[in-house]
């Protein structure tokens, strides 16, 4: 039996649909009860457990051949620091006192390094937390999300403009869908690495000017790429919600990949085919189904 985190987000819900595609038993964690009749439906079963309770998370592994586990940001946060460290404590700890004996991470690019990467560092410390324990460990580390323009849809659609946050529009990034990281997920708790290993998970290289252009394909029109500039990277992103710590975050973030701090440092690679305009034409029919 595999317990999967983050069964109701992208990338855990893809992984406990795999699992299930081939048969195993699988247990999704949720936060909130009206959650876990979709997945009692799929013939899961599902427990209610918050990432950050020691005690809950323990009783929920309990048992389990393989734990699927990722840090989720709340970029609404005050103090993003304190939430991985909250985090990395109660998952760490419930690992190592049920002897869990192997888990797969949602960790990212940049996270073999312990500062200047903004949110990421927090994947550091929890890589470097269940290493710790003995455990067998498949960290995956993907670069970009072709997802990440779910978050510009409705403002590309209004404004005709696609926001970019890099110096470099036009350099391609490895770039891979949600869908591939939970397949890759699911074969790391399947058929364990015989040791903890960093796996980088890469799609297309695509650039942030190609993503204007795929998403103004899947809009059907033709979008204005909006390169915002350095310093106003953390003033923008405050804008959108974000606390003003996040957003320095987030900028430090962007700042870090434009400088390659979040180039590939894994064992291994695994190269998804996925294409992006695929994925947004996607994501852009389910906003307007």
């Amino acid at each position: 039996m595999f317990v999967i985190a983050g069964a109701t987000g992208r990338v855990g819900s893809a992984v406990a649909r795999r699992l299930l595609q081939e048969g195993a038993e699988v247990r999704v964690l949720v936060r909130r009860p009206e959650d876990a009749a979709p997945w009692q439906e799929r013939g899961a079963e599902v427990r209610q457990a918050n990432l950050s309770d020691h005690d809950q998370l323990r009783a929920a592994v309990r048992g389990s051949a393989g734990f699927f586990v990722l840090l989720p940001f709340d970029l609404r946060s005050s103090d993003l620091d304190a939430h991985a460290r909250s985090v990395t404590a109660a998952v760490a700890g419930a690992v190592s006192d049920e002897a869990i004996p192997a888990v797969a991470m949602l960790s990212s690019g940049g996270a073999d390094r312990a500062s200047g990467t903004g949110p990421i560092r927090g994947l550091h410390e929890v890589e470097t937390a269940l290493r710790a324990t003995g455990t067998r460990l498949t960290a995956l580390r993907p670069g970009h999300f072709q997802e990440k323009v779910t978050d510009v849809i409705t403002y590309a659609r209004a404004s005709g403009r696609y926001p970019i946050f890099s110096r470099f529009p036009d350099r391609p990034r490895p770039m891979v869908a949600t869908a591939d990281i939970g397949d890759a997920a699911a074969q790391a708790l399947l058929t364990p690495a015989s040791r903890s290993e960093a796996v980088d998970v890469h799609g297309p290289e695509v650039s942030e000017l190609d993503l204007a252009a795929d998403l103004g394909t899947a809009l059907g029109c033709e979008l204005m790429p909006e390169v915002i500039p350095e310093p106003a990277w953390a003033e923008v992103l405050t804008a959108t919600g974000l606390s003003a710590h996040a957003a320095e975050s987030v900028a430090e973030l962007y700042r870090a990949d434009d400088a390659g701090l979040l180039a590939p440092r894994g064992d291994r690679v695994i190269q998804a085919q996925t294409p992006a305009l695929h994925t947004i034409r996607r994501l852009v029919a389910d906003l307007t189904s």
